[in-house]
């Protein structure tokens, strides 16, 4: 279940997945925010296995970068440090994080003069901003804005790292961040509002 809400976090991000909050100015995290959501994680997928819709439940962007630091921290591939997910308005997310593209870099570099992964490599803060849309338990994500550093990339170069650090055995090519995807539990919508996501079974 938390793989495909995560998705949307981290496919914002895959770069999936999230931990420590490290910048001036954002809600601290906290282990009660965190065991807050796994309890309502817990009920939402209990109400799911019972196939019975179960209302709205509220998850606050404290909450879900708790979960992500205390409970997802051990599951967040290695080379991705410090992500943080911002629940905007009109169904707006944004993520950040730092990621290690010194590998990926070195396999995707062409050996030609303008070739853009010859500029970057190490580790660097990725800052992605998108939409989340959801309807009749499908949701999709869709990219507005791509910066590593502070410069702007194309969704291509996210797509390339997205793919690169969310492959494993169920998706060896990695996930696609275009593709529509099923929302778990038996989820028909998820609306975002400043600060929360409402969870509609």
């Amino acid at each position: 279940m938390m793989r495909n809400l995560t998705r949307v976090a981290l496919a914002t991000l895959t770069c999936a997945s999230l931990a420590r909050c490290v910048c001036r100015g954002r809600s601290p995290v906290t282990r009660r925010d965190a065991a807050r959501l796994q309890a309502k994680l817990d009920k939402i997928t209990k109400n799911g296995l019972a196939k019975r819709a179960a209302g709205r439940t509220a998850i606050s962007e404290a909450e879900l970068n708790s979960y992500l630091r205390y409970e997802l921290g051990d599951r967040i591939p290695p080379g991705v440090k410090d992500p943080w997910v911002t629940i905007l308005d009109e169904n707006r997310v944004s993520g950040r994080a730092v990621v290690d593209l010194t590998q990926l870099a070195e396999s995707k570099r062409s050996g030609a003069m303008l070739d853009p992964w010859n500029l970057v490599g190490g580790s660097l803060p990725i800052a992605v901003d998108g939409v989340l849309r959801t309807k009749n338990g499908i949701g999709t994500f869709g990219v507005q804005s791509v910066s590593l550093s502070g410069i702007t990339v194309p969704n291509w170069m996210l797509q390339e790292i997205v793919s690169y650090y969310s492959k494993s055995s169920a998706t060896p090519q990695g996930v696609s961040i275009d593709k529509p995807f099923e929302l778990p539990a038996g989820i028909r919508e998820i609306q975002l509002a400043k600060g929360q996501a409402i969870v509609v079974q």
